[in-house]
């Protein structure tokens, strides 16, 4: 079970993860330029140990945390006081329809399975506004295929099978990124905006 998987080992990830001085700084530009955009509530769907949410919120958004794993979001609370963070999952969020501006889901989708995907993909188009933004980070491969995580089995996508799936969800793909760094796997970046 991921929440599981994560609680077991939540000290040694937040350790090496759980800080902005872990981030690659092509990943915080991408992030940041996506946030200079957003306009109304923001919810960072699997948001770990809180770095981002803070980080946000920095930036003077109204953003919010949710995460599956208690550990992450005990340690979330503890460490950004004054910020909300709520256990939860993606694929069933407590938000109302339309609720929100802006949804930035990094890495958050990793352990759902081709089958899976579409479930938190749609709930990302429920809850945010026509217009509204959402910024998905994953790992990049030359096709969708399972490989052994760290924590908990995961999976990589091409950029174009996973713009496929947020296009069935009810977004458009407005800008792509990808990164390759030796010794790190490839990892990319979807820009979207829900229809409306």
């Amino acid at each position: 079970m991921t929440p599981a998987a994560y609680d077991a080992r939540a000290d040694e990830y937040i350790a090496a993860l759980g800080t902005m001085d872990a981030v690659h700084p092509v990943d915080r530009r991408i992030v940041e330029t996506w946030a200079a955009g957003v306009s109304g509530p923001v919810l960072d769907a699997g948001c770990g140990p809180g770095h981002w949410t803070a980080h946000l919120v920095g930036f003077g958004l109204d953003v919010r945390g949710v995460d599956l794993a208690p550990r992450f979001v005990a340690h979330a609370r503890a460490a950004h006081p004054g910020i909300r963070f709520d256990a939860g999952t993606i694929d069933d969020l407590e938000v109302a329809d339309g609720e929100v501006g802006g949804i930035l889901s990094w890495f958050s989708t990793i352990h759902h399975a081709p089958d899976k995907i579409g479930g938190p993909l749609r709930e990302f188009a429920r809850v945010l506004r026509p217009g509204g933004s959402l910024l998905l980070g994953f790992f990049v491969g030359p096709g969708m295929e399972a490989f052994d995580h760290a924590v908990v089995r995961a999976y990589r996508w091409s950029v174009a099978e996973l713009a496929q799936e947020v296009d069935a969800a009810g977004f458009d793909v407005v800008e792509t990124h990808t990164r390759e760094t030796r010794g790190e796997r490839p990892v990319g970046a979807l820009m979207c905006v829900r229809r409306g």
